[in-house]
């Protein structure tokens, strides 16, 4: 199988964290992409040119970090990261779309900075700002309800936390987040996580 991915990407980094914690990395080739340029076989497997992008040992590809997360959790088989059923797996799929929603928002103030300063908005890097606070505070509140053992909210969130630190360190997101603070300071260690840190 191959996944095609950057190594900045928060989201490609979701999926390589749950191939890794599933035990599935021996079973994958990693496909470093340039998205600016994304070379035809990436285009051919996913049209919007995007990553995370998985190629299975079929040929079929699977796109969009939840997806191709909850496929790796099945294929590997227990224990699952998404609960397959009752409460805790809504708790979990909630979490995963909190995290994903902080990594949709930082990367829109990623890419709005990167504009020339005349062409830049400034109403929406406050608007997406505002609602990267709000999404830290919910995380902070979301973790007391997810389980002890592993899920993928846990992942999502931690990856969402790292692209924090790398993209929009000014953010100060631990500020007023002691207890989230301390809780990705030691997940932050997990193999899986350290593996998969850019640069």
């Amino acid at each position: 199988m191959k996944l095609f991915y950057t190594a900045t990407s928060p989201y490609a980094r979701k999926v390589r964290v749950t191939l890794l914690e599933k035990g599935l990395g021996e079973r994958i080739e990693l496909v470093p992409c340039n998205l600016e340029t994304p070379d035809a076989a990436l285009l051919a497997a996913n049209p919007a040119g995007k990553i995370p992008t998985l190629i299975l040992e079929s040929g079929e590809a699977l796109y969009d970090s939840p997806v191709i997360c909850e496929w790796l959790d099945l294929e590997a088989g227990t224990p699952l990261l998404l609960p397959a059923q009752g409460p805790t797996r809504w708790r979990v799929l909630r979490g995963q779309a909190l995290a994903d929603a902080v990594m949709d928002d930082a990367l829109d103030v990623v890419m709005e900075l990167r504009r020339g300063e005349e062409q830049r908005s400034a109403a929406l890097i406050e608007k997406r700002t505002a609602a990267l606070r709000r999404s830290v505070t919910a995380l902070e509140q979301e973790l007391a309800a997810w389980p002890d053992s592993l899920t993928l909210a846990h992942i999502a969130a931690g990856c969402a936390l790292g692209y924090l630190d790398l993209r929009l360190p000014d953010l100060a997101w631990r500020a007023g987040h002691d207890r989230l603070a301390q809780w990705f300071a030691a997940f932050a260690q997990r193999p899986s996580m350290l593996a998969t840190q850019p640069g």
